[in-house]
C-alpha cells in the first residue's frame, strides 16, 4: 500500500487511493482531482452513460444512482443520491449501482425496469434511468411505494414528456412484484464485498492540485481543518457540489465529514437530541419527525429523497443561507449550536449564530460540530414554507412558530422567519406582542400588524416585498388558528380577512 502524510496530520498515514464497489465489480481509483463528481467519472472514465446529466444541482434525478453500506447489523441499506454533486471521495467503502447494473445475470430485466415498460413509462427515454433508480431504492428498502408515499418517492425525478401517471403506476405495481432469486444472491455476495473492503484508514485523493480528504476520527479531521484553515468542509455537497458544476469555483483542499465516526451520530438523551456533522436531513427526519409532525411535513418539501439522503443537518446551519429551510424551525424549538476548533468547543442558541447575510458567529478554525435540540413536548410548535413550486424549491418565505402558555395566555412566543431579512430573524415586536395575551386566535390577528416592524423584506424573483409582508401575518394568522383549533379561514377571501382584523 503506497501511503503519504494526510494533509494537516503529522505522522499519519494515509491511503492515495478509493476502494468501492460498482456494479459488483471492486475498483480501485486513484490520481484524480479532489473535485471530481461521480457523474462524470461514470461517463468520461466508464463509458457508463445511462445517468445523464440534466441540470447539474441535483434538482431533475437524471442522474439518480443507488449507494449502499451495510448497517451494524449486517443489512444492506440503500441511499438513491444524485450522482453529479456526490464527489468521488464520498464513495470510499460503498457499494454503488446504476441502471446499468440492475439486470440478471443472464441480462433478465429487473422488475424495476420491466415495470416502466409494462406501464409505458417512457418515451425520450433521458429521464427514465433516474425513475428506475429511485424506484430501485424504495423497492431495496421495502419502503415508499404505498400510494400514499410514492409521490414522495419519485419527487426528485422531472419528466418533461411522458406525464407521471403511468411512472406512478409502475411504482404501485412494485408492491406486488416478486424478488427474483438472481438478485437476492447478489445482494449476498454485495455484503461479502463490502465488509472485504471495509477500512478505517484515512483516504486522500488528489491529482496534485484540487485533493479531497477523508479523516476517519474527530482528532484527525480538527488537525486537518487546522493546519488547512482554507480548506472546504463538505458534507452532504448538496450546496458544494454546485459550487463545482455551477460556479467552477476552484477548491484546492476539501475535508469530508462523512466518514469520521463521531460526526455519524443522532442521540435521543434525556435533555437533548444530539445531532452531528455527519447526519442527513432523511436520518435526522426520522428522529425528530416522530416527535415533531409539523417538521416531518416541512422535511417532505425540504428536498427530494435524492437531497435528503444526501445533504445534512449540521451542513445546511452553516450555510448560514437567510432562505433555509431549517433554521426558522429549528431555532423555534430553541436549538443550540455547538462549533468547535481543534483546542476547545463552544455553544450558543442558533438565533445568535446568524449576525448578517453572509456572516455567522464562527472564529477562526472553528465548524459546526453538533445541533442540540430540546427533547421535551413543544404541543405548539408548528413551522409552515411558502415557495413557488410545492416540492424542491427555495422557500419565498418561511416560519416556525412556538409558544409556551400558562393560565390560558401566552407565556412565551418564538416567532422566526426566513426569506424576510439577511438571516433567519425572529420577529421580536411580534413576539412582544403576543406575550401576555389571550390563547385566542385574535391574539394573533392583532400581533400580525406589528410584522411591517420587525421587517423590510427585499423584492426578488421568488416574491415582492409587499407578498412577502402580506405572507408573513397570514402565516400567523394561520398558526394563531392552528394551535387554538380554530377552523382556519380563506386567507385569499379579502372579505374574511376584513373581518377578521376589523
Amino acid at each position: 500500500m503506497v501511503t503519504l502524510p494526510i494533509a494537516g496530520v503529522k505522522g499519519a498515514d494515509v491511503r492515495n487511493y478509493l476502494t468501492f464497489i460498482l456494479n459488483g465489480e471492486t475498483q480501485r481509483v486513484d490520481n484524480i482531482s479532489g473535485d471530481m463528481t461521480l457523474l462524470k467519472w461514470l461517463r468520461d472514465q466508464k463509458s457508463l452513460v445511462g445517468s445523464k446529466e440534466g441540470c447539474a444541482e441535483g434538482d431533475c434525478g437524471a442522474c439518480t444512482v443507488a449507494i449502499a453500506q451495510t448497517d451494524n447489523s449486517g443489512n444492506l441499506t440503500w441511499r438513491s443520491v444524485n450522482a453529479c454533486i456526490v464527489f468521488m471521495g464520498m464513495l470510499e467503502g460503498c457499494a454503488v449501482i446504476t441502471v446499468e447494473g440492475l439486470n440478471g445475470p443472464k441480462s433478465e430485466l429487473h422488475p424495476c425496469q420491466k415495470a416502466l415498460i409494462d406501464f409505458h413509462g417512457s418515451q425520450c427515454g433521458f429521464c427514465t434511468p433516474g425513475f428506475v433508480m429511485s424506484l430501485f431504492t424504495a423497492w431495496s428498502n421495502k419502503h415508499g411505494l404505498m400510494a400514499e408515499d410514492i409521490d414522495d418517492t419519485l419527487a426528485g425525478n422531472l419528466c418533461r414528456c411522458t406525464g407521471y401517471r403511468p411512472i406512478v403506476e409502475a411504482g404501485l405495481s412494485l408492491k406486488t412484484a416478486k424478488q427474483p432469486q438472481w438478485e437476492l444472491d447478489r445482494n449476498e455476495v454485495l455484503k461479502q464485498e463490502l465488509l472485504k473492503i471495509k477500512s478505517s484508514e484515512p483516504v486522500e485523493i488528489t491529482d496534485g492540485k484540487n485533493s479531497f480528504s477523508v479523516p476517519t476520527s474527530h482528532e484527525d479531521f480538527s488537525k486537518t481543518y487546522a493546519d488547512l484553515p482554507g480548506s472546504t468542509i463538505v458534507s452532504g455537497a448538496t450546496d458544494v457540489g454546485l459550487w463545482v458544476t455551477k460556479q467552477n469555483r476552484n477548491l484546492p483542499n476539501m475535508i469530508w465529514t462523512g466518514r469520521v465516526e463521531e460526526f455519524n451520530q443522532i442521540s435521543d438523551e434525556k435533555e437533548f437530541i444530539i445531532i452531528r456533522p455527519a447526519i442527513t436531513h432523511q436520518e435526522a427526519m426520522e428522529k425528530l419527525g416522530n416527535k415533531w409532525p409539523t417538521i416531518n411535513a416541512l422535511w417532505k418539501r425540504f428536498g427530494s429523497v435524492q437531497v435528503r439522503n444526501s445533504g445534512t443537518v449540521c451542513g445546511n446551519l452553516a450555510n448560514g443561507s437567510p432562505i433555509g429551510d431549517l433554521p426558522p424551525a429549528l431555532i423555534a424549538l430553541g436549538s443550540i449550536i455547538e462549533l468547535t476548533n481543534r483546542n476547545e468547543k463552544r455553544k450558543l442558541p442558533l438565533e445568535e449564530f446568524f449576525i448578517e447575510y453572509g456572516s455567522q458567529d464562527r472564529h477562526a478554525g472553528e465548524y459546526v460540530s453538533g445541533v442540540f435540540v430540546p427533547n421535551k413536548a413543544q404541543d405548539n410548535f408548528r413551522c409552515y414554507k411558502l415557495s413557488k413550486r410545492f416540492d424542491q424549491d427555495i422557500s419565498a418565505v418561511m416560519m416556525g412558530a412556538n409558544i409556551t402558555l400558562e393560565n390560558s395566555r401566552i407565556k412565551n412566543a418564538v416567532i422566526c422567519f426566513g426569506g424576510m431579512a439577511g438571516t433567519p430573524k425572529r420577529a421580536s415586536k411580534v413576539e412582544k406582542a403576543l406575550v401576555d395575551q389571550a390563547f385566542d386566535p385574535k391574539s394573533f390577528i392583532n400581533a400580525a400588524k406589528q410584522i411591517n416592524e420587525d421587517f423590510d423584506p427585499l423584492t426578488d424573483v421568488r416574491g415582492s416585498a409587499d407578498y412577502r409582508l402580506k405572507a408573513a401575518q397570514n402565516l400567523l394568522m394561520k398558526y394563531g388558528h392552528d394551535v387554538t383549533g380554530s377552523i382556519v379561514p380563506d386567507l385569499a377571501d379579502r372579505n374574511q380577512v376584513k373581518n377578521l382584523v376589523s
